[in-house]
């Protein structure tokens, strides 16, 4: 015996779960995108740091020089 109340039941947790998918799918898509330009971010902080681990070719203006050689006075 099909019971028109469970009937509506169970299609109404059919549509509620249906809904719920698709906003973990926009969520899953806006994370991605996010992920992505992340990844671009760490990429490009690599390669600054890579070039900044790099011996300065400055024309023979004399040797590299330490960071410490920057810090003011009082430090």
């Amino acid at each position: 015996m099909d019971n028109p109340i469970y009937a509506h039941d169970a299609e109404q947790r059919l549509t509620d779960l249906e809904i719920k998918a698709t906003f973990t799918e926009d969520l899953l898509e806006q994370l991605d995108k996010v992920i992505i330009r992340q990844q671009q971010q760490i990429d490009l902080l690599i390669r600054e740091i890579a070039e900044l681990r790099q011996p300065a070719i400055d024309g023979g203006r004399g040797p590299a020089r330490s960071l410490r050689d920057d810090l003011p006075p009082h430090f």
